[in-house]
C-alpha cells in the first residue's frame, strides 16, 4: 500500500511540474550547462553576457522568447 502510495504522489509530482518561462524582455540569455541547466535572460547584448559565462560551463544566447517593443503609430497632422 505504501508503494501504491508513493507512487501516485510521484505521478501527481511530474504531472502538475510545468516548464521554465524564460524571461521575455531582454534579448540575450546565459545559458548555463550542469547537472541543473537553466537560462538566465537578463543581458542586453551578448558583450554584456560574456563576463558572466567566462570560467564556467555557460554560453551567451539569443533569447528565442524575446519580442522587440512594437514601433510606436505614426501620427498623421491634419492639412
Amino acid at each position: 500500500m505504501r508503494v501504491v502510495r508513493m507512487a501516485l504522489i510521484a505521478t501527481a509530482a511530474l504531472l502538475l511540474q510545468t516548464p521554465a518561462q524564460a524571461e521575455p524582455s531582454w534579448p540575450v540569455c546565459l545559458h548555463v550547462y550542469g547537472p541543473i541547466t537553466y537560462d538566465d535572460c537578463r543581458y542586453a547584448s551578448i558583450e554584456q553576457c560574456r563576463p558572466s559565462a567566462s570560467g564556467i560551463a555557460a554560453q551567451c544566447v539569443t533569447n528565442p522568447w524575446y519580442q522587440p517593443p512594437a514601433a510606436p503609430a505614426r501620427r498623421h497632422r491634419a492639412r
